[in-house]
């Protein structure tokens, strides 16, 4: 007992010190507190000081000086020893200058007196918890514009230049130039580029730290959108290759996925010339986690080459159009909007029934045709007189190609120009007939798909007539063929040889990769194998029918010596023979639609887009990226829009491969999507290969459905009326959900039908979007029935307004059947919610709701459930005796009206009494909880 006595005696002591404690600190005046604090050595009484320096503040804030005093303890608390008590105070710091600012008459210049340079010296502070606080601290103040212009100029930017010179700390070195990069979007373009892009283009070389190189790689495209073309192109552009070939992989990922944005402050000539063969290089980096940024930004930076000329769209009255060219636009101009879309319509359809190989046919094509020919003549030696004549057989063969790249209609033009151009090659001894002028060897095309079909009718025939034809072929090439084909296949690999160093240049690669294959094929040919003699004998069949062909004419001019020519010819004959139809013996045939399905385009490089249509081949998921399909997906409405509706050849089968994924993500993705894909596509294109893919969206998981529901009007709007009215019939579908707990599922389509009342007639409405709203209604989720009332009270707008009252009648007896009558009290309820909303709407004229819907609403004050009272009693009171109608106008309905609150005023419910007897205005905002607890059940 004695021990416990002293115990109390001793917690006794404590308290009245505490107290004594206490009461010192109350007689103590703000600043005393603060300096006895501050001068303490706990640690914890230090940090306790930091933390209430904004309280400090404002408590003497009426008196000037005490403001300043306040601030010169903030100075000298700032050289605390301890970086806790820094870190406290810089994250007060911003907290501070806040306070300053809007005290600023009183306080002028406090921030940046005292306080900026706090901010500025932990910059380089020792401890990195201090350094990152202060960081963010500059950051948000600089986003505030708490920091005048010259602070910048003389305080921030100069501390930071230094704090990225050479001898500088790492760590330090790679914050700074964060900060620098950060600010940059925040200080503007001049201060950017006068003080901050010097040095950022320094660090961009910074041999030592590859982090620091990586910081400025990550933020590169932040720079470049700041400083604008001029600068990019100068002095950024530069760095940026030099980034992109870095021999760290972190830097080039950093590269990859800020690519877009350089590419967007680029003009379209460098971005096509320069930024296209360096993003190649990108995507076949030796590091996969390069190849996949690379993969992920390839469909943004795509779109960055996006042009209205290009892709076809322009607007034009709220309505997405399509136009060829600036000319035609400006046509259209003076012509109705259908008239153009008609001609859109058929040109659309006209383009994708040119063959593929029409659609090859480019000048590029062509004049790298040329450049290959003369190359090869160049090899051999030929003399000035056999060149002269080589390249002027050239251009005669080439001319009827340009010609007919130039033309939409290669018929004509094969009739009119070409005929006697190819008449002067031909044999004096062989007659050519109208037909056999124009085929695909006239034009230096793939042999025409009909060629499969000859070969396997005409089997017999052939082999008896390519007899003859070896012949004549072997005493043209005989003596001297064997040391003829060696020449070449040495000068074929000579020239490769001395294109293997700029082989990072799209065009060398090309060129590199047909020469590769034309070596190939002088391989082949002196081979004895069965496909080599198949493929000799096709060749010499078609050489026998087309003996004035292009293949032959060479042996029929006087000249004998370019026989290395000949063998060249035969090599890109066989050469075109393997690149095109090297599934010959597997398929058996070509179809027509394989010919439809060209990927060549102009808008963007060629090798960009084939990267980016292999982004859904199944390899590229184990090499690349298990979600590569899903980036292709996100990003293909983008580069649908950059090619336009003309070039959607080209992305067909790539959509249709993703709609058709095993991944659900991916399926969900396009789902999302779709519908900003028919806007671009158009009526005809989004008719032919948008709806079946449409429609086995609507039929997919919950996750892919609800990606198609939430876009539902924005889809079928763009349909035709016959196409929209089909899916009348499936709606319904989305009622049914794989988790019958998806509620929002059902809210969205909700929502989704508020929206496709306009798209369709009353009938429509009250035949099929009806039962689905009113079932809705019923739902045992409020927030489904609340949306559901605004979808009921819309229809019965939308139907008044018809040109006849019959089915809004029916309506109105449908709600008052089913739920005013209904034997559960929360149908009862939801007939008073949906009179509420009508009249809150005003979706009915007052005397016609009068009419047909009060007298069943007044008849629910004797509902023996007081939840169905108590909202009939707000309902009189807050939203229908507010309308002019019943304020005014002495009738029959308003004494009804008042007959029915007083009788609720005397209700023996107590809720029911409060709300009948209420001013409305009083109690409106303060009732909504009670609303939605009794709406709940």
């Amino acid at each position: 007992m004695a021990d416990l006595s002293l115990l109390q005696e001793d917690v006794q002591e404590e308290i009245d010190g505490s107290l004594d404690f206490v009461s010192q600190d109350e007689m103590l005046t703000p600043l005393g507190r603060l300096d006895k604090y501050a001068a303490s050595e706990n640690i914890f009484n230090r940090q306790m000081v930091a933390r209430s320096l904004l309280d400090t503040l404002k408590e003497v804030s009426d008196d000037e000086k005490d403001c300043i005093a306040v601030l010169e303890r903030v100075s000298r608390l700032s050289e605390d020893s301890e970086p806790t008590v820094r870190a406290e105070l810089m994250e007060q710091v911003p907290h501070l200058a806040m306070f300053c600012q809007e005290n600023r008459p009183s306080i002028p210049h406090a921030f940046s007196k005292y306080l900026l340079p706090i901010i500025v010296r932990y910059l380089a502070d020792q401890n990195n918890q201090v350094r990152k606080t202060s960081q963010a601290a500059l950051l948000v103040l600089l986003e505030q514009e708490l920091i005048e212009r010259t602070d910048v100029e003389s305080k921030v930017c100069p501390v930071l230049i230094d704090l990225t010179s050479p001898d500088s700390n790492d760590d330090v070195k790679t914050e700074a130039v964060a900060i620098m990069c950060k600010m940059a979007s925040m200080v503007g373009r001049d201060i950017t580029e006068r003080l901050i892009l010097p040095r950022f283009c320094e660090m961009c070389c910074d041999c030592r730290m590859f982090h620091v190189r990586k910081v400025c790689a990550a933020n590169f495209g932040d720079i470049c959108s700041v400083v604008g073309q001029d600068a990019t192109e100068k002095m950024l552009l530069p760095r940026f290759f030099q980034l992109c070939s870095d021999n760290v992989w972190g830097v080039r990922k950093a590269c990859a996925e800020c690519f877009m944005a350089v590419s967007c402050t680029t003009s379209q000539e460098l971005r096509r010339t320069k930024l296209s063969a360096l993003f190649i290089n990108l995507i076949s980096d030796p590091s996969r986690w390069v190849r996949q940024a690379a993969f992920q930004s390839l469909g943004p930076f795509i779109s960055t080459f996006a042009n209205p000329s290009n892709s076809g769209q322009y607007f034009k009255e709220e309505e997405c159009k399509s136009s060829k060219d600036d000319q035609q636009s400006e046509n259209d101009e003076s012509r109705t909007a259908k008239e153009v879309l008609a001609e859109d319509a058929s040109s659309v359809e006209e383009e994708d029934d040119v063959p593929l190989i029409d659609k090859l046919c480019t000048d590029s094509d062509v004049n790298f045709t040329v450049k290959l020919e003369s190359s090869l003549e160049d090899v051999a030696g030929e003399s000035s007189k056999d060149s002269s004549q080589q390249v002027d057989f050239l251009s005669c063969c080439t001319l009827p190609l340009q010609s007919t790249a130039d033309s939409s209609k290669p018929e004509q033009i094969s009739n009119e120009s070409n005929a006697h151009e190819v008449l002067e090659l031909a044999s004096p001894e062989s007659p050519v007939t109208e037909q056999e002028l124009y085929n695909s060897f006239h034009f230096w095309r793939t042999p025409i798909p009909e060629i499969d079909i000859d070969l396997e009718l005409k089997r017999t025939q052939a082999e008896s007539r390519s007899t003859e034809s070896s012949q004549t072929v072997q005493k043209a090439s005989s003596p001297g063929s064997p040391n003829i084909t060696m020449a070449t296949r040495k000068e074929l690999e000579e020239m490769i040889e001395n294109l293997e160093p700029h082989i990072d240049d799209p065009d060398v690669k090309a060129q590199v990769d047909v020469l590769t294959a034309a070596l190939k094929a002088s391989k082949l040919g002196t081979q004895e194998d069965p496909k080599s003699s198949h493929l000799n004998r096709e060749i010499l069949y078609r050489n026998d029918r087309i003996e004035t062909g292009k293949i032959n004419c060479k042996i029929a001019c006087e000249d004998s010596g370019p026989l290395i020519s000949d063998s060249v010819e035969c090599m890109q004959s066989t050469l075109r023979y393997i690149h095109d139809d090297s599934d010959l013996s597997t398929s058996g045939s070509f179809s027509p639609e394989d010919e439809k399905k060209s990927k060549v385009q102009d808008v963007v490089p060629q090798a960009l887009l084939d990267q980016y249509l292999s982004m859904t081949d199944p390899s590229r998921a184990q090499t690349v990226d298990t979600e590569i399909a899903k980036h292709c997906a996100y990003s293909i409405p983008g580069v649908a829009l950059t090619l336009g509706r003309q070039n959607w050849h080209c992305l067909r089968d790539t959509y249709e491969t993703l709609a058709a994924d095993m991944q659900w993500k991916v399926r969900r993705t396009l789902a999302f999507s779709i519908h900003e894909l028919a806007s671009i596509l158009g009526d005809s294109l989004t008719a032919a290969d948008l709806l079946p893919i449409f429609n086995g969206f609507l039929k997919d998981l919950d996750e892919v459905r609800i990606g198609v529901l939430k876009h539902l009007y924005d889809f079928l709007k763009l349909l035709p009326p016959d196409k929209r009215r089909e899916y009348l019939y499936q709606l319904q579908e989305f009622l049914v959900t794989d988790n019958c707990r998806n509620w929002r599922f059902r809210a969205e389509l909700a929502e989704q039908l508020i929206f496709l009342l306009e798209l369709y007639s009353a009938r429509d409405i009250y035949d099929y979007l009806l039962p689905i709203a009113l079932n809705l209604c019923g739902d045992k989720v409020s927030s489904v029935r609340w949306i559901s009332y605004k979808l009921v009270s819309e229809m019965v707008k939308k139907l008044y307004l018809a040109p006849t009252q019959t089915l809004v009648l029916d309506l109105m007896n449908k709600l008052v059947e089913q739920f005013c009558r209904s034997s559960k009290w929360s149908g009862r309820q939801t007939f008073v919610f949906i009179c509420q909303a009508l009249i809150e709407d005003d979706c009915l004229p007052m005397d016609q709701f009068a009419l047909h819907l009060m007298p069943h609403l007044l008849h629910l004050a004797s509902d023996r459930v007081p939840n169905v009272r108590v909202l009939l009693a707000k309902t009189l009171k807050q939203t229908l005796l507010e309308k002019e109608y019943f304020l005014t106008s002495a009738n029959s309905h308003q004494e009804a009206v008042e007959q029915t609150i007083m009788a609720l005023q005397m209700d023996y419910d107590s809720d029911v009494k409060y709300f009948a007897s209420i001013h409305p205005a009083s109690t409106k905002l303060a009732d909504d909880a009670v609303s939605t607890a009794s709406s709940t059940y």
